[in-house]
């Protein structure tokens, strides 16, 4: 049968050869003990009207089913029921109303209108929902990424994100906004306003929602989240406290996943100034006397002034780098940019001060767990006392012998 199916370019469908049979016929059969199903008998004319809520009306017509469809197993030979069978006495006896589901299923939706149809029952208002498709307009598959909630929880998605990114592939409320918490989902949501179109899932818009999601959360629930990981990935030795609320505080805006706050902690805590030193752009801050400002900067910490500032919290901070910045005639940029690198080995990041203020902190409570690598502001001035920054000023080819020793 499939094979004549197949040459003639149709899709598998019974023949009817046991529909006409007689009687006598079909005892022979069982008499020898041939296995048999039960199979439901497709009208041979008229229509089928199904009423979509996405599609409008979808038109079946049955005299199109000897080529496509055939009278179809409703019991095997093992007697189970099938699929169409279950789910069609299933609904109709739980009395549901509204069936929605993939577009996938419009085969499966006329077979089940024909048992409806035959069994009496009231048939219920059905909506098939476009495919949610790959970048390249695939059917999204495991080869395009995660498919499972879990794998999801486990990448550091938010459950109320993933609602509300899924909630817009194909639907809208009519307006720019893209967010939407669960409650005013619902308040909102119709099911009129849903594409006939397939969705393009992209990757990079759910991480965007995630982080917004993420952001909104109230400040005790983003601590705990952010802080419980911070301690199960191995980063702090503590899940809660002041420092965890100062450090997401600072974070957060480059935070688009939970797991997104591992790297945002340990590029906070690392030091790489050689790196730093010795790229392109950090050659315009070292030309800009770098030097002076590294010599100054260790007489400031030398002399107590500036770890007391730093013992005073931001607005011992601000009344430092002030005075600091009128000893060396620097302001702006030419100020902060040098303080920078000398301070967290970078030339960009979260705001300095703050930075600082954590990286004091973290030496001071002992909270950082051994592994990570954190280099302390002790630690950071002994390399800075090792840079040889005459080698670094004078010729290119002598910076690998100029790089100190790393702790």
């Amino acid at each position: 049968m499939k094979e004549i199916a197949k040459l003639k370019q149709l899709p598998p469908v019974y023949t009817g050869k046991w529909a006409s049979a007689t009687d006598e016929e079909v005892q022979e059969e069982l008499e020898k003990g041939t296995p048999y199903t039960y199979r439901f008998r497709v009208p041979k004319e008229g229509s089928l009207k199904i009423n979509d809520l996405i599609r409008d009306e979808v038109v079946m017509k049955v005299s199109w089913n000897l080529d496509t469809l055939g009278d179809f197993v409703i019991m095997r030979s093992n007697g189970q029921p099938v699929y169409n069978f279950c789910v069609t006495v299933d609904d109709a006896t739980m009395a549901i109303s509204h069936v929605i589901r993939a577009e996938e299923h419009l085969p499966n939706t006329l077979r089940q209108a024909l048992l409806y149809k035959a069994l009496g029952f009231a048939m219920p208002t059905f909506a098939h929902v476009s495919l949610i498709l790959a970048p390249d307009r695939s059917k999204l598959s495991k080869r395009h990424g995660a498919t499972s909630v879990g794998q999801f929880k486990e990448m550091g998605f938010l459950p109320q994100a993933m609602v509300n990114y899924l909630a817009l592939l194909g639907w809208g409320d009519g307006t720019e906004n893209e967010f939407f918490t669960l409650e005013s989902l619902v308040e909102k949501f119709s099911i009129d306003r849903v594409n006939k179109g397939g969705a393009i899932f992209d990757s990079t818009k759910l991480r965007w929602m995630n982080g917004q999601h993420l952001r909104s959360l109230p400040s005790e629930e983003l601590n705990k989240l952010i802080g419980e990981r911070w301690k199960s990935s191995g980063i702090l030795t503590v899940s809660d406290g002041p420092y965890v609320e100062e450090a997401v505080a600072l974070l957060k805006d480059g935070i688009d996943l939970i797991t997104d706050s591992d790297k945002a902690l340990s590029n906070l805590l690392s030091y790489p100034l050689w790196a730093t030193l010795t790229s392109p752009e950090g050659k315009h801050v070292l030309e800009d006397k770098l030097s002076e400002v590294s010599s100054s900067l260790l007489a400031a910490y030398d002399g107590g002034e500036l770890l007391q500032a730093l013992e005073e919290g931001p607005a011992g901070w601000q009344r430092w780098v002030k005075s600091f910045g009128k000893t060396l005639k620097r302001k702006g940029k030419s100020l902060f940019m040098p303080l920078r690198v000398l301070l967290t080995g970078k030339l960009h990041g979260p705001d300095m001060g703050a930075s600082v203020l954590l990286l004091h902190k973290a030496g001071s409570y002992g909270i950082v767990a051994p592994q990570v690598g954190f280099v302390t502001l002790e630690d950071r001035f002994k390399m800075l006392r090792e840079v040889e920054w005459e080698a670094l000023n004078k010729d290119e080819s002598l910076l690998e012998s100029a790089a100190p020793a790393s702790n």
